[in-house]
């Protein structure tokens, strides 16, 4: 394991994932171990991860949940010896120098929040290339209202599951990515409330870029997801909806 891993979290992933293996393994900064994290997938998520060209370890972790398996991916990173600690989605395009970019932002800060814009190769729309940084902008203001905590020691910051940055130290100290179902609770978020218990050193940057994909605004339609991301007002009805990631 090297000094800084990449974790990514995956579950039935196989038609978007070599995108985002092609990404990372076109980083300037290569120096880095990939923790594919297989969550119980049914097709070959697995086979494709095990492809990617550079210090691969797939793992597996059958509890369902996108934090869940990002826990499972941290803790096997941390004790393999990794200090700090990226996270992106098997549906996301990092940009070329986001593994360098976070990398060198960890050098000053405990837990960076990047930037996510739509994947261009999904095609948005006008408004959805227009709308999607704006549902961002209202999701950080509601956050910062919705969150204020008298014993926090940083700010609420917009942070998003598939692009952040954590050294080891804080991740352990904060007690990491909670463990919980997707329907109970947005992982990322409690991550984030977690940490600014522990540090002051809590950034966003928006040069830390990952293009996300619109499959579950696409799905769900604006509203819906817009109520989805505040606190679970909005739950689809089958388990396999939840599950679009």
């Amino acid at each position: 394991m090297r000094d800084l891993a990449v974790v990514v979290p995956a579950y039935n992933e196989e038609k978007l994932l070599a995108g985002t293996l092609t990404a990372l393994a076109a980083q300037s900064d290569a120096d880095f171990t990939l923790v594919v994290v297989d969550n119980a997938s049914t097709d070959g998520t697995a086979r494709i991860a095990a492809g990617f060209p550079g210090d691969v370890e797939v793992i597996g972790e059958p509890l369902p949940g996108a934090g869940t398996a990002a826990d499972t991916g941290f803790r096997h990173a941390i004790r393999g010896g990794a200090g700090k600690l990226l996270r992106t989605d098997a549906d996301c395009l990092p940009d070329p120098s986001w593994v360098a970019t976070g990398r060198k932002l960890l050098d000053s800060a405990d837990l960076v929040c990047g930037r996510s814009l739509p994947r261009a190769d999904e095609h948005p729309s006008w408004f959805q290339r227009a709308g999607y940084p704006l549902t961002m902008r209202l999701l950080a203001r509601a956050g910062r209202l919705l969150h204020r905590s008298p014993s926090a020691r940083a700010p609420f910051v917009l942070i998003h599951g598939h692009n952040l940055a954590i050294t080891a130290e804080l991740y352990l100290r904060c007690g990491g990515t909670a463990r919980e179902d997707l329907r109970d609770g947005s992982e990322d978020v409690t991550l984030l409330n977690r940490a600014r218990q522990h540090t002051e050193r809590i950034i966003r940057a928006e040069e830390f870029v990952v293009q996300a994909s619109l499959r579950r605004l696409r799905a769900w339609g604006p509203l819906r997801t817009l109520l989805w991301s505040w606190n679970r007002r909005y739950v689809p009805p089958s388990s396999e909806e939840v599950h679009i990631r």
